[in-house]
C-alpha cells in the first residue's frame, strides 16, 4: 500500500476505543453542523407550537414528539453520538447511520407536519413565500412520485459504487453534505407518501402502498450486493486503518462490509414494514373519515327530503 492513503486515513480519523455501550456515550461530540441545525430546527418548531397554544389553538402532542423527539432526536444521535464517531472507522456503523438518516428521520419529520405548523403560524409575507414554493414548478417536478422514487433508489448505488463514498471519508465537508443528502432524498420520497402536510406530489393510497412495498426488494438487493462484493468499499481507507493503532480491535474489513450489507438488508426490510404499517393505518383512518363525511351527507339529504315531504303543499 502506498504511504498517502495510510497517512490520510490515520490523520483524518481519531483513535477510538473498541465499540461498546459505554463508548456510545463517551464519544459524543458537539459537532458544529448537526448541533446548530438541530438547535435551530427544534427551536423554530417549538416556537410555532408555543405561538399556536398562546392564541388558544390546539396542536397534537404526538406531532411534536414525532418531529422533535424521534425525528430531530434521531438526526442528532446519528450525526453527533458515539455512532457518528465510528462512521468513518466501521462501514457497519456508517450503515446504521445511513438507515436512520434516510428512513427513520424523514418519516418522523413528515409525521410532525412542520409545513402545516408553519402555514398556521407564519406572518402573512413568509406564508405567501412558502405557498409560492409549494406551488412552484420545481416543487412539482421534484415531488413527482416516480422521479422521487428513482432518486431514492439510485442514490445509495451512486454513493457506494462511485467515488462519492471515498470522497466522504476524505473530506469532512463532503461527509456532512452526505448526511444532509440522505435526509433530503428520504424526505423527498417519503414526505408525500406518509406526511400530513399539504405538499405537492401526493398520490392515492393504493399507489403509496405500491411505492412503499417496492422499497423492500430494493434494500434487499443492494444489501446482498454489498455482502457479495469482493472489492472493498472505501478499501484504501479501511485497509489503512488496520495498519494503525486501532488494528488490535478492528474486525477484518471484508467481514465488516459483509455485516454492513446485512444491516442494510435487514433494517431496510424492518423499517419498510413499519412504513407500511403507518401508511396502512393512515389509509384506514382516511377511509373512516371519508365514510363519516358520506354518512353526514346522506343524513343531510334525508333530512331535506323529509322536510320537503312534511312541508305543506300549495
Amino acid at each position: 500500500m502506498s504511504g498517502a492513503p495510510l497517512l490520510v486515513a490515520l490523520t483524518a480519523v481519531p483513535q477510538l476505543p473498541e465499540p461498546s455501550f459505554g463508548a456510545f456515550f463517551s464519544q459524543w461530540s458537539l459537532a458544529p453542523v448537526p448541533t446548530v441545525m438541530t438547535v435551530w430546527v427544534v427551536g423554530l418548531y417549538l416556537l410555532g407550537v408555543a405561538k399556536l397554544r398562546a392564541r388558544g389553538d390546539r396542536w397534537p402532542v404526538g406531532r411534536t414528539i414525532a418531529f422533535v423527539g424521534v425525528g430531530m432526536g434521531s438526526f442528532y444521535v446519528a450525526t453527533a453520538s458515539g455512532l457518528a464517531a465510528y462512521d468513518t472507522t466501521l462501514l457497519s456503523a456508517h450503515m446504521v447511520q445511513h438507515m436512520v438518516l434516510s428512513m427513520v428521520v424523514p418519516l418522523a419529520l413528515a409525521l410532525g407536519a412542520p409545513v402545516t405548523l408553519a402555514l398556521r403560524t407564519l406572518p402573512a409575507a413568509p406564508r405567501r413565500w412558502l405557498l409560492a414554493v409549494l406551488h412552484s414548478r420545481v416543487a412539482a417536478v421534484l415531488s413527482f412520485a416516480p422521479l422521487a422514487f428513482a432518486l431514492y433508489v439510485i442514490s445509495p448505488w451512486a454513493l457506494y459504487f462511485t467515488g462519492w463514498y471515498d470522497a466522504s471519508l476524505a473530506s469532512t465537508y463532503v461527509h456532512e453534505m452526505m448526511h444532509l443528502h440522505l435526509v433530503l432524498i428520504g424526505a423527498l420520497f417519503f414526505w408525500p407518501l406518509m406526511g400530513i402536510d399539504p405538499v405537492p406530489g401526493r398520490v392515492g393510497y393504493p399507489f403509496r402502498v405500491l411505492l412503499t412495498v417496492l422499497t423492500l426488494p430494493f434494500h434487499a438487493f443492494l444489501g446482498v450486493t454489498i455482502m457479495g462484493q469482493t472489492e472493498l468499499i472505501g478499501g484504501d481507507h479501511y485497509r489503512a486503518l488496520r495498519e494503525g493503532p486501532m488494528a488490535s480491535w478492528l474486525p477484518d474489513a471484508a467481514d465488516d462490509q459483509h455485516l454492513a450489507g446485512g444491516i442494510l438488508w435487514g433494517s431496510g426490510d424492518l423499517i419498510g414494514l413499519v412504513f407500511f404499517g403507518v401508511l396502512f393505518a393512515q389509509w384506514v383512518r382516511s377511509s373512516m373519515q371519508e365514510a363519516r363525511r358520506e354518512d353526514r351527507r346522506l343524513d343531510r339529504e334525508e333530512e331535506r327530503a323529509r322536510a320537503r315531504e312534511l312541508s305543506p303543499r300549495p
